[in-house]
């Protein structure tokens, strides 16, 4: 089985973070969302995984070689025209199966089920409250009839959560082609939504799986949101620390400094951060960041950030200064 994995957008929502790193690379509970995902992976029998990437792609290869053996292969979406444009990049390096895994959310499921699929293939779906902010499908007979990308009308509730299993590679290929060739967009891009509608128009049977979890890291509040249900399902980890109190869960690097603070709940320190005399709760704060005499909440603090003053919320990108006063007043 090939794995293709799109990861070339700019993460707007997410800036200024992704101003100087790819959105993937973004941390949570101890670890960029792209190594909880490539963790998903471990024990299938991979053939390759393909990582579209684009703005910043080097640091992605830079992370996977370091951190992975799975055999990779790294292509550039030089224009971003969206989902199935990027995909139909993988064109010329798949055949057969394929997983499609998209880096905006985290899931739950177990893959190695893929094995015994009878089916011509697997959409992931959740139900949700709202699904006008999704993309949904519509089944009949455990089957998918229909795709419909962020219905404005809500025509279902099991919500897509971008996993899809395929097993036709080359059917999935050619309907991606003739999606372009047709000119068929969504909201100004070509969506992969709508060439599984093709290959569903044509006979393809494709199974609506659900999953329980579904975590979203497409925003600072859904990063921050997934933190605190990482650290609640075993992301916790303790350090020594001085004169301090942490208050679980929290995850902390071994070489990041607790100093005269409180830290705690829904806490990630990253390694060689420090963080003095202050109150820390609900926050990700990156490498090598300093924090002093503050107060945060909801906070993301980016890599060699530093904060020195009274605040209650902040989103401070990397090498990034923020005083307030002095420490006399």
């Amino acid at each position: 089985m090939k794995v293709v994995i799109p990861l070339a957008g700019f993460g707007k929502r997410l800036r200024p973070h992704t101003y100087t790193k790819p959105k993937p690379l973004i941390s949570v509970a101890g670890k960029p969302v792209l190594g909880h995902i490539l963790d998903k992976l471990i024990g299938l029998d991979i053939e390759e995984i393909i990582f579209i990437i684009g703005y910043l792609g080097d640091q992605i290869s830079d992370y996977v070689t370091a951190n992975y053996d799975f055999p990779a292969r790294y292509i550039e979406q030089e224009e971003l025209l969206g989902q199935a444009h990027a995909i139909h990049l993988a064109n010329e390096h798949v055949s057969g199966p394929v997983l499609i895994v998209f880096v905006d959310t985290l899931f739950d499921t177990d893959l190695s089920r893929l094995s015994g699929v009878s089916s011509d293939g697997v959409i992931y779906v959740k139900e949700v409250e709202d699904p006008r902010r999704f993309g949904v499908v519509i089944t009949e007979k455990g089957f998918i009839t229909k795709l419909v990308e962020k219905p404005p009308t809500p025509v279902s509730n099991l919500a897509v959560i971008g996993l899809y299993y395929v097993k036709d590679s080359r059917l999935m290929m050619e309907c991606l082609a003739e999606l372009m060739r047709r000119d068929i967009k969504t909201k100004g891009e070509y969506f992969l939504a709508d060439a599984l509608q093709l290959m569903i128009d044509r006979g393809s049977r494709f199974e609506a799986r659900s999953v329980e979890v579904w975590e979203d890291c497409g925003k600072p509040e859904t990063v921050l949101h997934t933190n605190r249900y990482l650290l609640e399902h075993g992301g916790a980890q303790q350090i020594e620390t001085r004169n301090s109190v942490l208050i679980p869960p929290v995850y902390i690097e071994e070489t990041a400094v607790i100093q005269d603070s409180v830290v705690g709940p829904y806490v990630s320190v990253a390694g060689e951060a420090s963080i003095v005399r202050s109150i820390i709760r609900d926050s990700i704060i990156n490498e090598r960041a300093q924090i002093e005499d503050a107060t945060l909440s909801q906070s993301l603090i980016g890599e060699d950030a530093y904060v020195r003053g009274s605040f209650q919320r902040l989103n401070v990108g990397d090498s990034s200064q923020v005083v307030l006063g002095s420490a006399d007043e």
